[in-house]
């Protein structure tokens, strides 16, 4: 395993990282902006209250997208194991 192979698949696992958490970070910020909008028009200082929407938003897109991000990270692992067998060439 050379430098460039490791840096490759660093490279690859931060790529599918952002992928894998990105639908998930996105709907918990456009659902916090959401609520911090109606907060602030309603004069409700309730810290909790953001908290409940987000989860349910994260649940719901974590039950959206799991099959695509579940079939996105068994591809990485077998090439991941196969480059392991094989050697990095």
């Amino acid at each position: 395993m050379t430098e460039g192979d490791a840096l490759q698949l660093v490279q690859q696992a931060i790529w599918l990282t952002m992928v894998l958490a990105g639908p998930v970070v996105g709907a918990a910020m456009v659902i916090g902006v959401g609520v911090a909008f109606i907060q602030a028009l309603t004069q409700i200082q309730e810290m909790t209250l953001t908290f409940v929407p987000k989860i349910i938003a994260g649940f719901v897109i974590l039950l959206l997208t799991g099959s695509y991000s579940g079939s996105l990270l068994k591809v990485f692992t077998e090439q991941l194991f196969t480059h392991i067998a094989f050697g990095f060439k």
